[in-house]
């Protein structure tokens, strides 16, 4: 069974952000970069404290991370603001994703902005009884640049995604 990740986002049952530099993420390099240096260590370390907020569940500090006018695409959705991609992107799929890693194939730190591309891969909560796990790769584009107060905010998310793979 093959269903589109864009489908699931906007229904709620499959999301996707982030990225970090290397191929998985810990805990513990999360604690190391809480987003509050005025130039960040680099973009992954950025990137691996968002992405150990969303694999820990810890909505409040995912929702943290996000600017006020942060945007999120992905296929045809377009979120706009930190109510909207809260809600429709976060909110509505962190439940239902495991286990996501990336890996980075371009990246680029300033006092002005960070940012990481690559790839990602998640796993797939099933939607309900009877619905089937699934499994999600794709690319992934996270731009962090500092706030006012020196912290430095998730201001873009991009995922292109493929298709999920049923988990068997």
């Amino acid at each position: 069974m093959r269903i589109s990740l864009s489908r699931l986002v906007l229904l709620g049952a499959l999301p996707l952000l982030a990225a970090c530099g290397s191929n998985t993420t810990t805990p513990a390099a999360a604690d190391t970069a809480t987003a509050q240096a005025a130039t960040p260590t680099s973009a992954a370390d950025l990137d691996r404290a968002f992405i150990t907020a969303w694999n820990n569940k810890d909505l409040e500090k995912t929702l943290g991370y996000l600017a006020d006018d942060v945007q999120f695409l992905q296929g045809s959705a377009h979120f706009s603001g930190k109510a909207e991609v809260s809600d429709k992107w976060v909110r509505a799929t962190q439940s239902s994703i495991n286990n996501l890693k990336t890996s980075t194939v371009s990246s680029t730190s300033t006092d002005k902005l960070a940012y990481e591309a690559g790839t990602f891969s998640v796993d797939v909560q099933a939607a309900g009884p009877g619905q089937p796990a699934g499994y999600g790769e794709g690319n992934f584009l996270l731009l962090w640049k500092p706030a006012a107060d020196g912290t430095w905010k998730l201001s873009y998310a991009q995922l292109e995604d493929l298709p999920v793979q049923r988990r068997n």
